[in-house]
Formats: structure tokens, sequence, C-alpha cells
């Protein structure tokens, strides 16, 4: 069993990762969204990549920073001049001086076999596409926006979906900008962009949904809820980037969204108020209220057993742990609880939601994750929770991304010396979640590898100056899984990394593979047990989100030999 999987790393080796099939968006114009493309094969992978369009044009030194930045409005030091223009990887030196900083890019979806034979790819459309202007369906990421770009299947296993901003390629801070419903004049991003969900079916059609959510932020991560006549959108992300008190529509538009799809173009789309379908607050755990909206700083997403589940791994405020959204009202009286076997998935927004309190809170941590707040005194969170995967009612995996620690010449041994940053298992039994251990081994934590065209030595914009350019691995972000036949599960993941670039976020990361025994619950169990790099990405890419391709699900796919 645990040699399939190094077999396969061995053939892809022998091969230069160049996809066979690279398919340009098309037919713009027919309605909301584009194809036909090459099928999608249940079974495949998906993986979202983004690519930065290296031109040193891209940004200015000396240009204002954010775009639209009112000093009358904002902090002060808020306004910034750029210091680097704008080719790569050295344009994300700007990111310490300007905190909005970021720079759309093109999305792709690759897919490939689960041990890592590319097969074909789909370009999202955006406005590098012949064709392609400000009236016709778009789609970008923020290049080094980390927590972007995951991928999700339908609960009918017939769609995937992910998020991205309505702009064009090569705009710079549309990261941080508002959205046109939400606008807070404190935001030192100045401009204005719908944030959007994208729907993918297996012939490789997209249809495109815009909203007002996540305003001054990110949205991240969404999956479509479309059975038992339900048809709607479950989302996470963050929202604002001005000063405080935050205004009602950023509220509104933070952490667990629900958006209703739409079916025309996006020229023709005029999207309302966001609707929460869940929150969160600390003085449901008895701590002492903070900034109204930040409690739901969200990042990951997922669906089990009718249960809606969140997870929330960085930020000052809030708690660093995985939630679940209770339908019941009777889960958690005090804040942390687990589902009632009686639990719905939620079909409609929040009902009374009242912005200036950010109350009522209808979410709970799941028993037996963390409960300390971030803002606690002496707090210093080990748990940095952003992708989730159960295996079984019982066997919950999570991916921790790592502390994203780069405070010094130390960030190397800093990264490898991280307890929980990797692959999390955690078992339930009466009433509580409990971590087994922490799957590490073949991910190389801390251990610096090199790129091809990335830069080595030292970075003398990175802050503070002079770290070493190379990036390393400090944990796992976006993960998916499948249960295997002979007890076991197969697990991939994208990287997380620290290095010296200005913004790690727009590091060369990985694609990585483990397998795992489901019913082992101790570390001495599962020695053996390595991970195994399928991908990493090239100069100027950075790799996302993981999922696998439409119709898997819908036809219950599993691997005969796994």
């Amino acid at each position: 069993m645990t040699n399939r999987v190094p077999r396969a790393v061995a053939v892809l080796a022998m091969a230069a990762f160049a996809l066979p099939f690279t398919l340009p968006a098309q037919d713009h114009g027919s309605g909301n969204g584009y194809g036909p493309q090459l099928p999608l094969s249940p079974g495949n992978l998906l993986v979202s990549r983004t690519v930065y369009d290296n031109r040193s044009t891209n940004v200015s030194v000396g240009e204002p920073l954010p775009p639209g930045c009112v000093v009358a409005n904002v902090a002060a030091g808020s306004c910034v001049t750029a210091q680097y223009d704008g080719a790569y990887p050295y344009v994300f030196n700007n990111a310490p001086i300007d905190a909005s900083f970021g720079i759309t890019s093109r999305i792709f979806i690759d897919q490939m076999t689960p041990w890592g034979w590319p097969v074909s790819t789909i370009e999202v459309p955006n406005s590098l596409d012949r064709g392609v202007n400000g009236e016709k369906d778009q789609l970008v990421t923020s290049f080094s926006s980390k927590s972007e770009l995951a991928l999700h299947l339908s609960l009918d296993g017939r769609y995937v979906t992910f998020m991205g901003y309505v702009a064009p390629v090569n705009a710079v801070d549309v990261s941080n900008s508002n959205t046109p419903g939400a606008v807070d004049i404190t935001n030192p991003d100045g401009e204005n962009f719908y944030r959007a969900v994208a729907t993918m079916d297996r012939s490789g059609h997209i249809t495109f949904t815009e909203t007002n959510a996540y305003s001054g932020n990110n949205g991240r991560a969404s999956i479509l809820n479309n059975v038992g006549g339900s048809n709607l959108i479950y989302a996470a992300g963050n929202a604002g980037n001005g000063s405080a008190p935050q205004p009602a529509g950023v509220v509104l538009g933070a952490g667990a969204q629900l958006i209703e799809p739409a079916n025309v173009p996006e020229r023709a789309q005029s999207p309302g108020q966001p609707a929460p379908v869940g929150t969160f607050s600390v003085t449901q755990l008895g701590d002492k209220a903070d900034k109204v909206g930040k409690d739901d700083n969200f990042r990951g997403i997922a669906v089990y057993n009718n249960v809606l589940y969140y997870t929330k791994g960085s930020g000052g405020n809030g708690v660093n742990t995985v939630y679940f959204v209770d339908t019941t009202g009777t889960a958690c009286p005090n804040g942390a609880g687990v589902p009632s076997a009686t639990a719905t998935l939620p079909t409609t927004a929040l009902a009374g939601y009242d912005p200036a309190t950010g109350t009522p809170n209808n979410m709970c941590v799941l028993n037996g994750f963390p409960t300390l707040s971030n803002k606690a005194k002496n707090a210093n969170p080990v748990n940095f929770p952003f992708a989730i995967w159960f295996a079984n009612p019982t066997t919950l995996y999570v991916a921790d991304e790592g502390d994203g620690y780069t405070g010094g010449d130390d960030l190397y041994t800093h990264a490898a010396a991280q307890t929980n940053a990797g692959l999390e298992k955690w078992t339930y039994a009466n009433g509580s979640w409990t971590m087994a251990y922490v799957l590490t081994n073949g991910l190389d934590l801390g251990t610096p590898y090199t790129v091809k065209g990335y830069p080595t030595g030292s970075n003398p914009g990175s802050s503070p100056a002079n770290l070493p350019w190379s990036p390393a691995t400090d944990g796992l972000r976006n993960i998916t899984g499948q249960v295997n036949r002979d007890g076991t599960v197969t697990i991939w993941a994208t990287t997380s990394t620290v290095s010296g670039n200005g913004d790690t976020g727009a590091d060369p990361n990985k694609l990585v593979v483990i397998t795992d025994k489901v019913d082992a619950t101790t570390a001495a169990e599962v020695t053996n047990e390595e991970f195994f790099t399928l991908r990493t990405a090239s100069f100027g890419e950075a790799l996302r989100g993981v999922s696998f391709t439409p119709g898997t699900g819908e036809r219950g796919f599993s691997f005969p030999g796994w």
C-alpha cells in the first residue's frame, strides 16, 4: 500500500510538469460562463494555480500605494509609495511597506491523476485573454494572498467552486479593496471590486456569482449546496481593512456567508447586501468582546453529515480553532459543543443579525478543539487550522499551516521546531475530540529548497532585512482525501511556506500526498508514513486549492488499488 505513492512520484519525475492540454477561456459572450472544454474525468484531482504576469511595469517605483489612498480618511502612515517595480519576486518587497499590497493574477485549474500525472489545464477567463474586456465574464485572484482559491465539490459532487475578484489582471491591491455595496471610507485602499464565486462543471463550463461580501478583504472558500431542493452557496472569508468602528456593510459581509447563485452574466448582476449564515463571538466563551466581525475571520470550510464547519487560523482576534454552525440552537450553551444528531444544514441567512453588536451568534467551537482567545494574556496560539477533511464520523484531519514566523534569521529552525504544523489527526469519543498525532515526515519543515530562476542568497527588502530568499515548508493549507478499501486514507495537500520574500504568499509552494491508517491513534503506529511531493510550483507560480474532479462524488469513485 505505502509503496504505491513513491512509485508514482518516480514516474512523475521522469517527465517535465508541462500540462499537455492548456485550454484558454472561450465563448465568453454566451451567457453566464464559458465552455465547452476538455471533459474532467471522475477520480482525477484538480489543483488551483495562479501565475504572476511578470512585468516590471505592473508597479512603478514611487507610485502611490494603495491606489486611491486618501490621507484625510485613514490612519497616519497608511498611504505610502512603491519602492520596487513589478518584477517578480522583488515586487512583493512592497508588502512590508504597504499592508494592503497584492497584484491580481490569472487562475488556472489543473487536472491530474491522483499520483500526479498531468492531464489538462483550464484557464479561467481574464482580461489578458483575447476579446475579454470589462463587459465580459472574468475572475482573478490576488497572487500573494495565500488563503485564496480553495476548491470544493458541491454536495452532489457534480460541480467544483472557488472564489476570486471581478477585476483585471495586474490590478494593484484589489485584495484589500472595498466591494461596491459596502464601502468603508477609512479603508486606505480606495478601490471597489466585487468578489465572486465560480462554479465549474465536468465540461469545464464556468458560471460566476458576484457578491458584496468580504469588503476590505478576501473570500477564500465556497461550497455549493444543491441537494434536497437547495440552491445556495456557503462561503468563508474575512472583511475589513479600515478603522474602527467598521461600517455595518463590512461587518455584515464578514466570515460565514450565504450567497444565492446567479444565472446571468456578471454585467447583468446587481448583488444585494451580504447575508451571514453564521457568526461567533468570544463572549460565548466568557471572554471580553473584541472587534465586531473579526472573531469571524474564517479560512476553511467543510460540510459533513448535514453540518457546516469553518476554521479560523489567523488574526489577533477571536480563537484559532474549528467551528460548526448550530442550526438547532441547543448544541453549545457555553460556546463549545458537538453537533446535534438532528442537525440540518442552514438554508437561510442568520435571522435578526445586528452588525452593531454582532449578534445573535449561532456558531460553536467543536468540543475538544482550542478555546483560548488570541487576545488572552500571554496567549501564544500553537494551532493554525486551515482546511479540514472528515474520514468518518470519528476521524478528522486538520491542515495546520504553521505560524508563518519570519521575524529573524532563525525562520528555518523555528519552522522545523513547530509541534502542530502539518497534518493533525483528531479522533472523537465520549463527546469530545482529541488530537491523536501530527503527520510531518517528508514535509521537511524548515528545510529550504531551490526553484529554478528563483533568487538565492539574502533579500535586502525583507522585514527584517537580509532574510534568505529560499522558501521552506511551514505546514499545510488546503486538503482533500480519499478513504481506501484497505483501512487507510490518502490525503493530498498544498503547503505553506516561510522565507525572506517580502510576502511569503508569493513563494512557489508544493502539492504533497500521504497515506494514513484510519484506526491508528498514536504516532508510534505510523512511523513509516511519509509525505511525498507530487509537484513544486515553478517560478512565478503558486498552488492553492486541491479537490477531486466534478463527478467523483456523484459516482462514489474509489481507487481499487489504494
